[in-house]
């Protein structure tokens, strides 16, 4: 039986056998196919463009055949019994292989190479990449030393005819390997839907196929997917998640060290702790003689990232963090009652009350449409500009002292905040209790008519209790709104209509505050709050800078009447700056970088209508 030979192996197939009389043996066309067909061609190409450099390695064909043999008379008289010597090849019954050895017995050798012809089977199919050239290969071999090499007689074989038939279905069964091994290492570089790669397996499997045939039929499902799904398809910029670099690393690290938090998508950041705010300066800076520069040749870490950018990073979520920590204090009672307004610019901000349309006039029949009274009320404020810098020493890196660094900026958004909540208290007790003057002419809290220039009817005198809360909560609801300041129109609007929502107070008023709010609270025989506030929405706000004990102020809902405005530049939280390099005035000058804190921000007030004060 013929010996099994793996289809790695195969490297070619031989056309074409002749004899060739002029070099005494076996001529034939080897066309490289199969895995090792690029071996066996480029190694064809360097034999034969080195047949005239000299010597080259024994490399050459060697034939394993059957065959029937004789003895040959011009070589009796010279052979000894026993020797094989005299032994001459009659017939060649099958061709069992043709090998390409090192230092082959005979040598048969490459002799000319024919262009090439062909293609590869698809140039998108990595694994699939056949080419085939034809190139003309002679393989010589003496009878003798076949002879040798092959000893094996002719005895019991198969007839020619049956050899035939034998290497054909061979051949067949070797292609249909080869056909295999190409549909699925085409499928599997096609990039097709599993149901498309399916239906074209099914077309080839099991027969033998050129490779074209195979190429246009995945191109023609890749056309029928394209159709199928091109409009599913979102084109737009993509997105890129996940992807973490050493800044991000070190920014993490530094967090950790000053007790930020971290960013969001960080939290799971592997990272060496840092030993000090000591150690990331030398790492980024190289500074180790703390001359406030930067040395290139002793800085250990390679990256995009500077020293005072991660520190800056770090202060403002530490300013963030404490300015949640201060509101949930109670420093941010003024959100409740306030609007906050972004602006694009410094320009004065203005908040414009625009009247209503007290009622429509009848028009008769063919008469003229009259001009509506309708004007406004414009406020106006400037924005303020706060701020300072705290300083970093180079003592203070060098000395490793990293917590007084992590709290600077927690004093910085305290004292942000608490700056708001006082601006926002004063507007009800700035000129004595009465607040600023607007642009009617009238203080903002007056006991004047509202009928008359400036008269805005929400200043009273009477403790807080209950009964005064109803009081107060009458007046603001019967608040008549704007038409137009001026004579005639003055207190003609119709009522504002809406209760006040918020009772400010100062702590000693609290409690007080809360029972009449929060009826429930109180524990007495009888209860007046109970009736009144049931069911009415309110809260109670403690105004932490109210230092006058009885005093107290009602406001209105800002989502249905605003009366007050915070309007912010660049964030409503403190921005912190950290400025320090080599070339900084004040690293040279004073050995130190710069914590700077900046924060703009302008209140005004719009309307006097959602506010009531009580000035006892």
């Amino acid at each position: 039986a013929t010996p099994s030979r793996s289809l790695r192996d195969l490297g070619g197939i031989c056309q074409d056998a002749q004899w060739d009389a002029g070099r005494q043996g076996i001529r034939l066309r080897l066309r490289t196919a199969g895995p090792a067909g690029p071996l066996v061609r480029e190694l064809a190409r360097e034999m034969l463009a080195e047949a005239g450099a000299g010597a080259r390695p024994r490399v050459g064909f060697s034939a394993d055949i059957l065959f029937t043999a004789g003895s040959d008379p011009r070589a009796d008289a010279g052979a000894t019994a026993g020797s094989g010597a005299g032994r001459q090849v009659k017939t060649i019954l099958r061709v069992l292989s043709l090998d390409l050895v090192f230092n082959p017995a005979r040598g048969g050798a490459f002799i000319r190479a024919f262009n090439s012809v062909g293609a590869g089977f698809a140039r998108d199919y990595q694994a699939a990449d056949r080419q085939e050239n034809a190139m003309e290969d002679s393989v010589n071999h003496t009878q003798a030393a076949d002879a040798a090499t092959h000893p094996t007689q002719y005895a019991g074989r198969n007839t020619p005819q049956e050899d035939l038939v034998s290497q054909t279905t061979h051949a067949l069964h070797v292609r249909q390997q080869m056909c295999a091994y190409l549909l699925d290492s085409g499928l599997a570089a096609s990039r097709l839907p599993q149901a498309s790669q399916d239906f074209v397996r099914k077309q080839f499997s099991g027969r033998v196929f050129e490779p074209a045939e195979l190429s246009a039929a995945v191109e023609a499902q890749r056309g029928l997917v394209a159709a199928l799904t091109g409009g599913a398809v979102v084109q737009g910029p993509g997105r890129v998640h996940g992807l973490l670099n050493a800044t991000d690393k070190l920014q993490a690290a530094l967090d950790d060290l000053l007790g930020a938090p971290r960013d969001q998508g960080a939290e799971s950041i592997q990272t060496a702790r840092l030993t000090g705010i000591r150690e990331l300066y030398h790492l980024l800076t190289g500074d180790f003689d703390m001359h406030g520069g930067y040395d290139a040749d002793r800085a250990q870490l390679a990256t995009t990232a500077d020293f005072a950018g991660l520190v800056k990073n770090a202060l403002n979520k530490i300013v963030a963090e404490k300015w949640a920590q201060m509101g949930r204090a109670g420093y941010d009672w003024w959100r409740k009652i306030v609007t906050v307004e972004h602006m694009t610019t410094l320009n004065t901000v203005t908040g414009i009350l625009v009247g209503t349309v007290g009622t429509l006039p009848t028009v008769a029949e063919g008469a003229e449409y009259t001009e509506l009274t309708i004007g406004d009320s414009p406020e106006t404020a400037s924005f303020t500009k706060y701020g300072g810098y705290i300083p970093l020493t180079l003592e203070l890196l060098d000395r490793d002292d990293h917590r007084k660094l992590a709290a600077y900026p927690r004093e910085l958004a305290a004292a942000g905040i608490r700056r708001i909540s006082a601006l926002i208290a004063a507007i009800f007790t700035d000129n004595s209790g009465v607040g600023l003057t607007l642009a009617d002419g009238g203080a903002l809290f007056n006991a004047t008519a509202v009928t008359s220039a400036g008269g805005h009817k929400n200043l009273l005198t009477t403790a807080l209790s209950a009964a005064e809360w109803e009081v107060v909560g009458t007046a603001v609801f019967n608040q008549p709104m704007l038409i137009k300041n001026a004579s005639g129109h003055y207190g003609a609007g119709g009522k504002m209509g809406i209760n006040p929502r918020f009772l400010l107070a100062p702590r000693a008023l609290q409690l007080t505050a809360k029972q009449i709010i929060y009826p429930t609270l109180q524990n007495a025989a009888s209860i007046y709050s109970e009736n009144l506030q049931r069911g009415e929405p309110g809260d109670v706000i403690t105004v932490p800078e109210w230092i006058d004990t009885s005093d107290w102020a009602a406001v209105v809902d800002p989502a249905l009447a605003p009366g007050i405005i915070l309007a912010e530049r660049f964030g409503l939280l403190p921005e912190v700056f950290v400025a320090g390099d080599g070339l900084s005035p004040a690293v040279f000058m004073n050995d130190e970088h710069r914590i700077k804190v900046r924060h703009f921000n302008a209140v005004l007030v719009s309307d006097f209508r959602p506010l009531h004060k009580t000035e006892v």
